[in-house]
């Protein structure tokens, strides 16, 4: 059973901590992906959870269930800060030992969870799974001309952004041919996956894209990182491909690399590879602050 929380600067998540005895435990920290929410992430806790671990999942300032404006913006910056409050929040409270806070980040998630315990020496571990690592210089199944209306429609939006106005807001995921953050031929199976069978969740496939120009200057930094690292990637992963994400890994001091089958999504819509993605980085925190 998890408990609702708030922290920060109106961030609201849900806190799973075991019920059973009186001992400190470790916690794990997730962060979500570009424009996730906690729910979706809500799996994953409860899997922590029955291995012992406290949990914690929250939306990022902006989205979901937390405060901020413009709705569905992705502020790189703020985001960490939320991260770093999370942490602060869970090594204060009395069942979670503060020197066994663990990040887990998705995605982009991946890349502030390597860059929030760089900067936090008390970091466990860190597991980025999928890790944002800049993006690829070409897309597979997006033409020139899709680049082009998306790059216009991110420069539209800054320009709004700097003028005060209302966000330009585009689909998140979209079919091929369409504006779209991600123009895929799976667009409704991922949306099914995300916002699930009835739309009935905190996400929307909504984003202001204005956050790829500050997407485009920042990258993880696991050569800094004094906590082990894994990162677990998907071997056809387009948005994050093998070839950028695996370097993470070799960077890092302390550093492994799982490789799984499947795409960018297979994480979340693949119940096997999920399950077996989970249970490898369950035994990756056990051994490492269990």
């Amino acid at each position: 059973m998890a408990d609702r929380v708030t922290f920060g600067s109106g961030c609201v998540g849900r806190l799973f901590v075991p019920e059973d005895g009186t001992e400190r435990v470790p916690c794990v920290v997730l962060c979500h992906g570009f424009s996730g929410t906690m729910d979706r992430l809500l799996p994953h806790a409860e899997s922590f959870a029955a291995a012992g671990l406290a949990a914690l999942v929250f939306d990022y300032r902006n989205f979901g269930e937390s405060a901020g404006e413009p709705r569905q913006l992705v502020d790189i910056d703020g985001q960490q800060e939320d991260i770093r409050a999370a942490v602060t929040f869970v090594r204060g409270h009395g069942r979670i030992d503060p020197d066994r806070v663990l990040l887990w980040g998705n995605s982009l998630g991946g890349a502030h969870a390597i860059n929030v315990a760089a900067d936090d020496p008390r970091i466990a571990a860190v597991v980025a799974q999928i890790p944002f690592n800049g993006f690829p210089r070409e897309v597979e199944g997006r033409s020139a001309w899709s680049t082009l209306r998306l790059q216009a429609a991110v420069l539209w939006d800054a320009l709004r952004g700097r003028l005060g106005l209302s966000p330009y807001y585009i689909p998140m995921i979209g079919a091929p041919g369409e504006l779209a953050v991600t123009a895929t031929a799976e667009a409704e199976q991922h949306i099914r996956t995300l916002a699930g069978e009835n739309g009935q969740t905190l996400w929307r496939n909504s984003v202001a894209p204005r956050a790829f120009l500050r997407m485009a200057r920042y990258r993880p930094a696991p050569e800094r990182l004094r906590a082990p690292l894994l990162v677990c990637i998907a071997t056809e992963d387009h948005e994050t491909p093998e070839e950028m994400t695996r370097v993470l890994a070799e960077r890092a001091p302390d550093g492994e690399l799982r490789r799984y089958p499947g795409t960018h999504f297979s994480f979340y819509n693949d119940p096997a590879i999920r399950e077996k993605v989970l249970a490898d980085q369950v035994a990756f925190f056990v051994a490492r602050a269990g």
